[in-house]
C-alpha cells in the first residue's frame, strides 16, 4: 500500500492507495479539484463543505448520465447482434437453397447428357 498526498481546494490529504495506482489517484484528485474549483469560481465562498457536496453531486451526475448511456449502447449492441444472427441464418437458409437448385440442375443437365449420348448413338444391328 503505497500512500500519497493530494490537494483539494487548497487542502492536502493523505491517502494509501495499491501499487501503481498512484497517478490514477492523483489524476482523479485533480480532477474532482478542477469541479470544486469550477464551483467556487460560479458562486464564491460558500463554504467547503457544501462546495464538496456539490462536487460530488456533480460527479454523481456525470456518473448517472454515462450508466444511461452505457445501458442504451448495450440494448443497441443487443439489437445488432440480434440483427446479424439473423441475417446469418438467412445467409446459410440461401446457401442451402442455392446448393439444392444446383444439385438438381446438375442432376438434369447429367440425365440430359446421358439422353442426348444415347440418341446420338448409332444404332446396334444384329
Amino acid at each position: 500500500m503505497t500512500q500519497i498526498t493530494v490537494t483539494i481546494n487548497g487542502k492536502s490529504f493523505r491517502m494509501a492507495c495499491d501499487d501503481g495506482e498512484e497517478d490514477r489517484l492523483m489524476g482523479l484528485a485533480a480532477r474532482f479539484d478542477g469541479w470544486i474549483s469550477e464551483l467556487k469560481g460560479a458562486f464564491g465562498e460558500i463554504g467547503d463543505q457544501r462546495l464538496t457536496v456539490m462536487a460530488g453531486i456533480m460527479a454523481t451526475d456525470q456518473l448517472s448520465e454515462l450508466e444511461r448511456k452505457v445501458k442504451q449502447l448495450e440494448g443497441e449492441l443487443e439489437d445488432a447482434q440480434k440483427r446479424q444472427v439473423a441475417a446469418l441464418d438467412n445467409m446459410s437458409q440461401n446457401e442451402e437453397e442455392l446448393s439444392r437448385a444446383v444439385t438438381t440442375a446438375a442432376a438434369r443437365i447429367e440425365s440430359l447428357a446421358d439422353s442426348l449420348t444415347r440418341s446420338l448413338r448409332p444404332p446396334e444391328t444384329p
